[in-house]
């Protein structure tokens, strides 16, 4: 089979290659799957360049996030089980970890769906709480993760203010239907935020960037608010102020969406559902930027980690039309 693997850690456009592999075999409790469609993620670079918490033996193949077939025909939606990863033609998964991939959604649509909606979920309503009628703040709200936050705010009636940079990204973020949109590049972000909202601030932040991102947030969150620190894609690891927490009285709180599976893995199954019956009323749909040809996976991967994307960009094998 085809399959993208790293044999040295470092930037995925000069570490990634295509090659010919067998298939993998699958070990207790996994399954064999054929990829229809593999969804890139940012820990997809990090993994390239050895920074993610996970790190797999060497070589490897990327790609923790798929829509993917089973041998008895059931379309379902997964993470892959690495160092077999996603950009293949087959992955290894385990067997418990399967979910139905929604009728509603095309193949490059649901392999889009799992992480970054579920990571939303969770950072939302189950860490922030989000209240309807609360306003909710989402940096790089067109960006795949962002894009997610963005539409699952609107699902449970919150007022959403996104951060973008650049107008192309501004006009994805309106049509995703943000209620107020803030070019970072041309406006200052605590000012715009502190205007819109009358000078309260905001209830909840949702932060995948880090860096002055989360500064800007702590400056414009409201009393009794919260920050959901869900990543680093700028690459500054910010050192929160817990003094300024404490006489604004806002809450820090951290995602780590992966612990769920070996922490409360019926949790999972039951977001599953609700992003499901979501997805069928239309009030999600992955944002897909570009469905890539399997031959340029390396390159999508590093367009992500060089925060150039606007939504997702999902890799499809040979002869895959998604």
């Amino acid at each position: 089979m085809q399959a993208w693997r790293v044999y040295e850690n470092g930037e995925p456009s000069a570490v990634m290659r295509r090659e010919e592999v067998e298939p993998p075999a699958p070990g207790d409790g996994q399954v064999l799957l054929k990829v229809r469609a593999a969804n890139v993620n940012f820990p997809d670079a990090l993994l390239c360049r050895g920074h993610y918490q996970v790190r797999p033996p060497l070589p490897f193949t990327p790609g923790v996030e798929v829509c993917a077939e089973t041998e008895d025909g059931r379309r379902v939606i997964t993470t892959a089980a690495l160092p077999h990863g996603g950009f293949a033609e087959y992955t290894l998964a385990d067997a418990a970890g399967l979910l139905p991939a929604p009728e509603t959604l095309d193949d490059a649509e649901a392999a889009a769906l799992h992480i970054g909606y579920q990571t939303g979920w969770f950072g939302l309503h189950r860490r922030a709480a989000l209240q309807e009628g609360e306003t909710l703040l989402v940096h790089a709200a067109a960006g795949g993760v962002g894009s997610a936050a963005v539409q699952l705010g609107k699902a449970a009636g919150a007022t959403v203010i996104g951060v973008v940079g650049g107008p192309e990204k501004a006009a994805v973020a309106r049509a995703l239907g943000c209620d107020v949109v803030i070019d970072r590049r041309s406006e200052d972000v605590v000012a715009a935020v502190k205007a819109a909202t009358g000078g309260r601030g905001v209830d909840v932040v949702y932060d995948p960037v880090g860096g002055e991102a989360y500064q800007q947030s702590a400056k414009c969150v409201a009393f009794e608010g919260r920050i959901v620190v869900v990543g680093f894609a700028s690459g500054t690891v910010p050192a929160p102020a817990l003094n300024h927490a404490l006489v604004k009285n806002y809450s820090v709180l951290g995602l780590h969406w992966g612990l769920y599976a070996a922490k409360d893995p019926a949790s999972i199954g039951r977001c599953h559902e609700v992003l499901t019956a979501y997805a069928a009323k239309g009030l999600i749909k992955p944002l897909i930027g570009e469905r890539v040809p399997f031959a340029g996976a390396a390159d999508a991967v590093q367009r992500v980690a060089d925060g150039t994307t606007t939504g997702r960009l999902v890799v499809l094998p040979e002869g895959v039309r998604a």
